[in-house]
């Protein structure tokens, strides 16, 4: 039987956290030039992570592990909500190549791990570590929670290409999804299937291309996010002379005519794009879209420019009930990506 047939389903990603999981930046190759410029921000979204919630974080050696601790002590975290765990990895991309995990709606005290594959985003880099990470943590996980099941799917899916409201809703993009470096041997169909089996929902909502300097081939988590089981918040440029601005309008109009899982149409918040971010006479894919929903806070990236307040306020609106925190992500997108990126939940 499939997970869903099961009673399993991915929730909303706010919904209560047990933790959140991370991978600790280290690959050079990511950030080249400027690694070292990224640990400040980096170190206080896990500081403020660990304000809300557990926090574990992946580590390639004890060196690393000290290293680390005794950077954050220095910052005033709350170390004995950080927890380190030996599990080396190529990357830093935690949303990635961590596990999907699921709750159980007819057994609510059973739990599950899905074990996607993981080929570095089309073989773009070394994975061979990355796609252990799940396996990993489902033994973590197994020790306090010996009823957790493991699913393996064997096919590849990324965290960052699919959202969810938790209540048989997902969101992605075809640029990823039905792109030839990750599946070629399934049609659109067939990958809808296993959406639904492994994730747990009805209903797939489709947008088109992903945004500029994107590597991920269009990850959805930089477009479109649920904030509610019957809203979805999207990036909109406004500037139409921008490459992002058809890419994004398009989408806008695929959510504007889409439905629900209960056949209403969703509420659409529109969220505006930063300014434009180069390093080295590349575009990097800066987006407010990449905020990371914490048990009682929201956490956006920030990128030096005025449409960062705009985003905070409408973040703000969004949701009421929590926190918003915009931490500095300007040198953190030089690795093309940010804080959603960078983080797995795991919910309560």
């Amino acid at each position: 039987m499939t997970p869903k047939e099961l009673g399993y389903y991915m929730p909303a990603e706010w919904a209560t956290h047990k933790a959140t999981w991370l991978s600790y930046p280290h690959n050079e190759d990511s950030w080249p030039g400027k690694i070292e410029t990224i640990f400040p921000s980096y170190h206080i979204f896990i500081k403020t992570l660990a304000e809300a919630e557990d926090v574990h974080i992946n580590v390639q050696n004890e060196a690393m592990r000290q290293h680390v601790a005794q950077a954050l002590e220095v910052i005033g975290t709350d170390m004995n909500r950080i927890f380190f765990h030996l599990f080396p990895t190529n990357d830093a991309w935690c949303r990635d190549h961590g596990p999907a995990y699921l709750l159980n709606r007819d057994n609510p005290g059973q739990h599950a791990i899905v074990n996607w594959n993981h080929n570095a985003w089309g073989g773009k880099y070394p994975f061979e570590l990355d796609t252990q990470i799940p396996v990993h943590i489902y033994n973590c996980l197994h020790q306090s929670d010996p009823d957790l099941k493991l699913f393996e799917p064997g096919i590849v899916m990324e965290g960052g290409s699919i959202d969810v409201n938790g209540v048989g809703d997902l969101l992605t993009t075809t640029s990823c999804l039905l792109n030839p470096n990750r599946n070629p041997h399934l049609n659109q169909q067939q990958i809808e299937g296993y959406l639904r089996d492994y994730y747990g929902v009805d209903n797939i909502i489709w947008l088109g291309e992903g945004i500029m300097g994107d590597d991920t081939d269009g990850h959805v988590d930089d477009l479109s996010r649920f904030i509610s089981e019957d809203t979805i918040i999207t990036a909109v440029e406004e500037d139409s002379w921008d490459e992002n601005y058809e890419v994004l309008q398009k989408n806008l109009k695929k959510l504007n005519s889409c439905r629900l899982a209960n056949g209403k149409q969703p509420t659409i918040v529109e969220l505006p794009m930063p300014d434009m971010v180069f390093y080295e006479n590349q575009r990097l894919p800066a987006s407010y879209a990449n905020f990371y929903i914490a048990n009682d806070k929201v956490i956006f990236p920030t990128y030096r420019c005025l449409s960062d307040n705009e985003a905070a306020y409408i973040l703000e609106a969004c949701f009421p009930d929590r926190e918003i925190i915009g931490i500095d992500s300007t040198d953190i997108v030089w690795g093309l990506g940010s804080f959603h990126c960078l983080s797995q939940q795991i919910p309560q």
